[in-house]
């Protein structure tokens, strides 16, 4: 009872910590490395409000060349990551559009390399962290190699690159503990998203389940940046480039996700080499959203604004082509982990637009793989390596791996006949597209940046009711775990300019009040000497109600490939009933696992032995998309007697995915939480393989979540 009186009350360090932090800052300004004070670190220096970035912003190369020499030789983001090789094939020339090879010539099959990645996390975090995931293709074309380097979600956290040491500093690890890893459930990160409300947009999309997908092969993709596509004749069209998944776009729950990152830390991982493995090759459409160039100001948000999607509701997704990946790495190192991408590997056909994001990480991409990679040459490593022979007067440098040859490195030579030479336009030189400029030297950025919450609200409104349930818990769960009440506060307040609805849920997880207001300014994202009231977010906008791409549950649901769905059984299980199944899931390209009470074979009804997959004492529901149980009598009085089967079929309930059972199969249900929802349309129960097979399909049945989310597994 003394030491209880004796204690400090809980947030009586943090405040001596904040008090500490103040003091130590308290009048000093923020200055270069060389000592130069600083009025803006959040703007790149623009030709003009939405003009492009100059390269001499001597601020932004030297807060953006530290940042990315901060690591060697793992990738400072991006660092967790798996890849594959495989091909790109044309629908149909869009040479209306684009002069790009790979968009015009439709008898091409254009081989890719593609990588996707957790962002947060180091090269030993899970897989199933809520974060971001990259989704980088690289297309080895004979004009040039093109990367796409992009993500999962159509939107960034911040609007110009100059910010993005601050964002990836705020979620990383703490740096006086280094925790958390590959988690933004901590106070800095909340602090930096609070402050710098441009954030709130993609923000929303890791709360939501597209933060912890089912596998790289069942989500989406995103060019991200707004791009120019640039036709035979010069003209100019904007373009958002979009990655469709033929699988559809799945997620699983968090509970799962906490749970699979025990079991299996490396589950996209393994799930992507193993589908590729079997044959099972992974496909995503090629989508294009185009804007005439004369549209640029057509809509009510600003298309240079990387935190800004354009919704499909206004512009449609053209389906262009398809890419397949087929086959693995042969060495892990060698590709996935020395392959390096550059947004500034384009080719004749594509341009840039002046998207400040874009602008910085042309910049930043490049220096990072010099201090990844170690030096200028990396492109001559095989992954990395064009398709068509390179000639130039770039010589030396470290880890030099060809023999140039000749006596001159220099243009223009009359000594080697003055080669290599000039090529025209007209016989496949990239040209930059001839942009009108007439504008100030300036750092700041366009009023019309300025909305933050009517994208984040529209996408919001656009999801199902337990996407919006899943979000609500995200942001209790992530909001919950920062210590200051100040920030949480904060954070409540911007999700309530978000949605009412949503923000009284969160509240009331984390037993606060919405404030009506907060004391700190609602948009820092802005220089020292700027017009603050001109920057600040402004109320939500209603110019679309739903999009209703925005939302998972109308994403595709006819496909079972790929799916594990778990055989429970033990000795003595019905033969006739699990062929019958087996068969049929199979022809569909379902890949069915034995699980049995122990390891090696079990025999069936019909004295035949069976490999098994896992016992399951080396197993868990969560790895899994649904379970099977064949029956027979014997069979089922052994699995009754591991409380370990009861738990997994009560998890993959929880959970809500489908659940199949024939003859004595259903006795270990009525051991479960099923047995008091036999109704539900994804409890199978003697049915046949067919109906099965749908509700597999259909991923989970959501409808069954308000009953499972209090069962206690």
């Amino acid at each position: 009872m003394k030491k209880q009186e004796n204690k400090k009350q809980p947030d009586t360090d943090k405040i001596a910590d904040l008090k500490k932090d103040y003091k130590d800052k308290t009048g000093k300004p923020l200055t270069t490395n060389q000592g130069l004070k600083v009025n803006d670190t959040n703007n790149s220096l623009k030709s003009g409000e939405r003009g492009a970035t100059l390269l001499e912003d001597f601020l932004l190369r030297e807060k953006i060349t530290n940042f990315d020499h901060e690591r060697i030789p793992e990738r400072v983001v991006h660092a967790r990551g798996s890849g594959a090789h495989g091909h790109f094939e044309l629908y149909k020339s869009m040479d209306k559009y684009s002069k790009a090879g790979l968009f015009t010539d439709t008898n091409r099959k254009t081989s890719v390399f593609v990588r996707f990645s957790t962002v947060a996390g180091s090269k030993g975090s899970g897989d199933l962290a809520r974060d971001v995931r990259g989704f980088a293709v690289k297309f080895y074309n004979p004009e040039g190699t093109w990367d796409l380097v992009g993500n999962n979600m159509p939107i960034f956290f911040i609007q110009d690159a100059i910010k993005f040491p601050d964002l990836i500093h705020s979620v990383k690890p703490e740096p006086h503990r280094e925790i958390p890893q590959a988690a933004s459930a901590h106070d800095t990160f909340y602090d930096f998203v609070s402050l710098s409300t441009e954030t709130l947009h993609n923000h929303i999309w890791v709360m939501s389940d597209r933060g912890i997908p089912r596998s790289f092969r069942m989500m989406e993709g995103f060019g991200i940046h707004t791009y120019r596509l640039i036709n035979e004749a010069g003209k100019s069209h904007f373009v958002k480039f979009h990655w469709k998944p033929l699988l559809g776009v799945h997620s699983v729950t968090w509970d799962e996700a906490v749970k699979i990152n025990g079991a299996d830390s490396d589950f996209h991982r393994r799930d992507l080499w193993d589908a590729i493995d079997a044959g099972h090759f992974p496909e995503w459409e090629l989508g294009f959203q185009i804007v005439p160039e004369e549209d640029e100001h057509k809509y009510d948000f600003d298309l240079l604004d990387p935190t800004k999607l354009i919704p499909e509701e206004m512009v449609p997704v053209i389906k262009v082509g398809k890419m397949t990946l087929n086959r693995n790495p042969e060495n892990f190192f060698a590709e996935t982990e020395q392959v390096a991408f550059l947004p500034g590997h384009i080719v004749p056909g594509i341009d840039f637009s002046n998207d400040p994001l874009l602008q910085g990480r042309l910049f930043s991409y490049r220096d990072t793989q010099l201090s990844r990679l170690g030096s200028p040459n990396f492109h001559q490593i095989p992954i990395n390596r064009p398709i068509v022979e390179t000639h130039n007067n770039e010589r030396d440098a470290h880890m030099q791996t060809s023999i140039p040859k000749g006596k001159t490195a220099y243009f223009p030579n009359s000594i080697g006949g003055g080669c290599p030479h000039l090529s025209k336009i007209s016989e496949g030189a990239f040209h930059t597209h001839e942009e009108r400029i007439d504008a100030k030297k300036i750092r700041t950025r366009s009023e019309s940046f300025s909305d933050h919450y009517s994208q984040p609200a529209l996408f919001y409104r656009s999801l199902a009711d337990w996407e919006k349930d899943h979000i609500a818990g995200a942001y209790t769960f992530e909001l919950g775990k920062c210590t200051y009440p100040h920030i949480q506060e904060r954070m409540l307040y911007h999700i309530n300019q978000i949605d009412e609805t949503l923000a009284k849920k969160v509240a009331e997880g984390l037993g606060l009040k919405i404030p009506k207001k907060i004391d700190q300014p609602v948009n820092q994202a802005i220089g020292a000497d700027a017009d603050v009231e001109k920057h600040q977010p402004g109320k939500k906008k209603i110019y679309l109600e739903k999009d209703p791409a925005l939302s998972q549950a109308n994403t595709r649901f006819e496909s079972i490939a790929t799916r594990q769905v778990a055989v429970l059984v033990a000795d003595g299980f019905d033969m006739k009933a699990y062929k019958s199944m087996k068969n049929a899931l199979e022809k569909d390209g379902a890949m069915p696992k034995v699980i049995a009470p122990h390891g090696g074979t079990i025999k069936c009804d019909q004295k035949m032995d069976h490999k098994v997959d896992a016992a399951i004492a080396t197993t868990e529901s969560v790895l899994f998309d649904a379970v099977y149980i064949p029956g027979g009598k014997k069979a089922v009085d052994a699995l009754l007697k591991e409380a370990k089967f009861t738990k997994f079929v009560n998890e993959a309930f929880k959970h809500c995915k489908a659940i199949a059972a024939d003859g004595d199969g259903e006795r270990l249900l009525d051991n479960t939480f099923v047995k008091e929802n036999k109704k539900d349309n994804a409890i199978l129960i003697n049915a046949k393989p067919e109906a099965f097979k749908k509700a597999i399909a259909k991923h989970r049945n959501w409808d069954r979540m308000e009953i499972a989310k209090n069962i206690p597994v």
